[in-house]
Order: C-alpha cells, then sequence, then structure tokens
C-alpha cells in the first residue's frame, strides 16, 4: 500500500480549503528504465473526497498527472472538528483512504 496522504483542512466563513498532497509515483508507461525497458503504466485512475457520507469532489486521473499530485478544493459547510475523507483508486488495483480534521 502507498504512503499516507498529507491532507489539511480548513473551514472559514462557512467554507472548507482541503489540501491534499498524494504519494504516488504516477507512471505513464512510456518511459524506459536505464535498461531500455518500459516502465508498465501506474497512475490514480479515480480520486472521491468526503464530508461525512456527502461527496463533496469525485475525479478521474490519467497518465497527464504528474508524481506525488497536489490537490486543493474548496466546499460550502463543514465545521471545525468534523472530518474530510480522500480515497483514491489506482490502475493496479491498489487503494488509500486518508481523512484529516477541519480546523
Amino acid at each position: 500500500m502507498a504512503n499516507p496522504m498529507k491532507i489539511r483542512a480548513a473551514n472559514k466563513d462557512g467554507v472548507t480549503e482541503v489540501k491534499v498532497l498524494i504519494s504516488h509515483e504516477m507512471e505513464t508507461g512510456q518511459r524506459k528504465d536505464a535498461n531500455g525497458a518500459i516502465i508498465p503504466a501506474w497512475f490514480i485512475t479515480e480520486l472521491t473526497a468526503k464530508h461525512g457520507d456527502k461527496v463533496v469532489l469525485q475525479g478521474e486521473f490519467g497518465t497527464a498527472v504528474s508524481k506525488n499530485p497536489y490537490l486543493a478544493f474548496k466546499f460550502k459547510g463543514g465545521a471545525k472538528g468534523e472530518k474530510v475523507a480522500v480515497s483514491w483508486k489506482d490502475n493496479k488495483g491498489d487503494s488509500r483512504t486518508d481523512e484529516a480534521t477541519i480546523a
């Protein structure tokens, strides 16, 4: 399983801002290693962010997203002490979910 995501969430004036740093290699399948062999594709395909049971962000990623992607977004609602969870799945079937408490 991949390393944990770094997630920060803060609420100001009824709007929660979330910043996420995802640890993932994001290989396109087009690079070659030192021996000339193609490095297999390995990238995030789906990402979902939830506040409680409500989906606040859902997206599809692909090979054009850089290694260790950074994502920032805002949503209306959320209060200090509540949780925001971010989940991803990749093309190899790996997945990860991490959460942060809104400050």
